[in-house]
């Protein structure tokens, strides 16, 4: 009973948020191998969802696509992915993670301050224990991504270097 009254955990929400951001990004054709292939999701280093994003994203299509969870150690694998999310373990690589990610479609994903300034494209932000998200709309421009303006008018749009630009 109490864990009901607690509701979802922090990465249960991220795991939700990153399969409901991908419903509002465009992605260009070229982006899949092939007609039939997985849209993927990964996780860059030490996983903090555990088996939690493979619960909650079990079962789910994203444009008749099967949407699959890979965790990857080394960034240039992240070019195989349409969503990547990056831990803050791996925050302090983020400038090698966004030049391994260079001309690839990927959606960049993290939670560490400063992440979406210093060229990822949507950076979670935790605000009166709240789940909130920042979106540096010219990061996911240079990745081939169109961010539609629904989700756009859901969050802090922040600039490339806003504030700190560290972790």
């Amino acid at each position: 009973m109490l864990a009901q009254q607690n509701g979802p955990s922090e990465y249960q929400l991220k795991a939700a948020f990153l399969f409901n951001f991908a419903k509002f990004v465009d992605w260009p054709p070229g982006s899949f191998a092939g007609p039939k292939s997985p849209f993927v999701i990964c996780i860059l280093g030490p996983d903090p969802f555990g088996q939690t994003i493979d619960d909650t994203l079990r079962g789910q299509t994203m444009d008749s696509r099967p949407v699959t969870v890979l965790r990857v150690q080394d960034p240039p694998q992240l070019r195989r992915c349409q969503v990547a999310f990056v831990g803050a373990t791996e925050a302090g690589h983020l400038p090698a993670i966004v030049q391994a990610l260079r001309g690839a479609n990927v959606l960049l994903v993290g939670e560490t301050p400063g992440f979406a300034a210093a060229g990822g494209a949507i950076q979670f932000e935790m605000r009166d224990r709240h789940i909130r998200f920042s979106i540096n709309p010219a990061a996911a421009e240079r990745a081939g991504l169109r961010v539609s303006s629904k989700l756009l008018s859901l969050a802090t749009i922040v600039r490339d270097g806003d504030g700190s630009g560290k972790g």
